[in-house]
């Protein structure tokens, strides 16, 4: 999450530190709690827990999160998301904070009873299935931030630290928005990921079909045929599924496989025209918004 912290409040009560790592500034509402942790120094193995869902974000540096439970051990970088599933817990190193360059992260605790009113207001809506198509799913989530959430979290980290006039009313339609972004990408992700095996869906043959021809110009007739849906409706459904377009859709997964194959050695004007883009400059730039860093620069990174 690359952004620039609010002042005021929020700066005066981060200048108080108590302890070089994991240094604590929580606000709280009637069902979240966000916290910014600064570190300044490198320490290893440093557990996190809670007992709701966790919803973190980088803002500088570099953690290392272990999930015993999950058998991870990766990088958590700024423009990603790390969620933890109630009552998951997490080791963390951090390998390159220090006083002059000090790791932060933003926490943002939020019940379980919210995350349930929320999938029950959702399901009232979706068209998709005759059983609850939204279920909070209790996994870790570690995914690249799209510009919608980094701008989300940016809004909530001066809703939480300023007493702005209707301040409960605002934080508490960005939490509703936040906990819809997560259930639309554990839908997502999850239909995407069993496509072939997932149970019968109007979108899972959608999912599948846009997944193996990523190549080619997005062909919404076809998809709406094998979704067996009008346009109008086929929009609506899929938005309210998954967040986003489907041409944003598909430009998400062309840039995640690009990512994948540049990091297996292959050439990036190669991968460019492979999976279907037309424009190199136009492809480095969408990638760098999306992960933060060139196509180049990742390989000279890696």
């Amino acid at each position: 999450m690359t952004a620039s912290l609010p002042t005021s409040n929020l700066t005066r009560k981060r200048q108080a530190v108590d302890v070089l790592i994991e240094n604590k500034v929580t606000f709280a509402a009637e069902n979240a709690e966000l916290s910014i942790y600064d570190t300044y120094q490198d320490a290893q193995k440093v557990a996190l827990h809670s007992s709701e869902l966790l919803f973190c974000g980088m803002i500088s540096g570099k953690k290392v999160m272990h999930v015993a439970d999950s058998d991870y051990h990766k990088e958590f970088l700024p423009q990603q998301s790390f969620v933890l599933a109630p009552e998951q817990g997490v080791l963390i190193d951090f390998p390159q904070a220090s006083m002059q360059q000090p790791t932060t992260c933003l926490a943002i605790e939020i019940s379980c009873d919210k995350i349930s009113q929320v999938a029950d207001a959702l399901n009232m809506q979706q068209q998709i299935s005759n059983d609850d198509f939204f279920q909070y799913i209790p996994n870790l989530v570690h995914a690249q931030h799209n510009q919608q959430t980094q701008q989300l979290l940016e809004r909530m980290i001066g809703l939480f630290s300023e007493n702005e006039q209707d301040r409960h009313y605002l934080i508490d339609l960005s939490v509703n928005e936040l906990i819809t972004r997560l259930l639309q990408q554990q839908s997502r992700d999850l239909m995407l990921a069993n496509c072939q095996h997932a149970a019968p869906c109007p979108l899972t043959d959608a999912l599948y079909f846009m997944k193996e021809h990523l190549n080619q110009t997005l062909d919404i007739d076809t998809i709406c045929k094998i979704a067996c849906m009008s346009r109008s409706k086929f929009y609506q459904q899929f938005k309210l599924a998954f967040g986003q377009s489907p041409a944003a859709y598909q430009q998400q997964l062309r840039l995640k496989k690009a990512r994948q194959l540049l990091l297996s050695g292959q050439q990036i004007s190669k991968i460019c025209y492979d999976i279907g883009f037309t424009n190199p400059s136009h492809f480095s730039r969408l990638f760098k918004q999306y992960f933060g860093v060139s196509p180049k620069n990742l390989l000279l990174n890696k």
